[in-house]
């Protein structure tokens, strides 16, 4: 079986956020890029499958110009086996990524896509169900637990009300929460192999797809401060102040 990881680039989760002074949108200059954090969990997940022989290859792809072969490269280094760039120089939107993947499944054929559940960027939390729905796939979103049988896979759900587990029939789509797994460190060994490894460059443009967008950012703000907190006595001058300042107990 083939599994098919999307991987996104974006700020390294460790680094402050700067809005830009004209309120356009996020300042990248000289920010650390990283993989999406849960597009890591995505890869260490394909790459678990194939460790355990379900899976024969681990193919990673990300979409975006030339500085996105960077963390394609670090997938491989993971223990991806080949990378591919959908090349274009666009700021996409989740449903232009959708349909850029279905004409990728269309090419590739893969038993599996596994995805992050969303970026921590743009925080959409779309682009794994509308793959599924363009492409007809059943999808299984926000797992804490992937079993993979012959045909099947099994996904274990974090949902509201506690866990759901539903069972798909293959090729499905996956979506990856938090509690999935635990991404290994890439080894320098494993850098080095990396750099060997086959990496497609493919044009946005040969796939058809329009990539026009249909939104538009009206304007990006920092979060407000957060006010300091303060100290009280006695659990009455507690209650006094939730009840007449905060409000939230009446």
């Amino acid at each position: 079986m083939k599994i098919l990881v999307p991987v996104k680039r974006a700020i390294d989760y460790n680094v402050k956020v700067r809005v830009k002074a004209d309120n356009s949108g996020v300042d990248l200059t000289n920010a650390k890029m990283a993989i999406n954090p849960f597009c890591e969990i995505a890869v260490e997940e394909a790459v678990r499958l194939k460790e355990q022989g379900i899976a024969e290859e681990v193919v990673v792809v990300s979409v975006g110009d030339k500085s996105c072969q960077e963390q394609i490269r670090t997938a491989l280094a993971l223990g991806a086996d080949r990378g591919i760039q959908i090349d274009t120089e666009e700021k996409l939107e989740s449903l232009q990524i959708a349909k850029l993947l279905a004409k990728l499944v269309e090419k590739e054929s893969p038993g599996l896509v596994i995805l992050g559940k969303q970026s921590i960027d743009s925080d959409n939390n779309q682009t794994g169900q509308m793959l599924a729905a363009l492409t007809g796939m059943p999808q299984g979103t926000f797992a804490s637990k992937v079993e993979v049988s012959e045909n099947s896979v099994k996904v274990t759900r974090e949902v509201d009300g506690g866990l759901q587990t539903v069972a798909l029939d293959l090729p499905a789509v996956v979506t990856t929460d938090l509690r999935l797994n635990e991404p290994r460190y890439a080894s320098l060994p494993n850098i080095m192999k990396a750099k060997r490894k086959p990496l497609e460059v493919i044009p946005a443009a040969d796939f058809g797809v329009d990539l026009t967008s249909k939104v538009t950012v009206l304007k990006v703000t920092a979060p407000a401060q957060r006010a300091g907190g303060v100290k009280v006595a006695s659990v009455a001058e507690l209650v006094d102040k939730l009840k007449n300042e905060a409000k939230v107990i009446s």
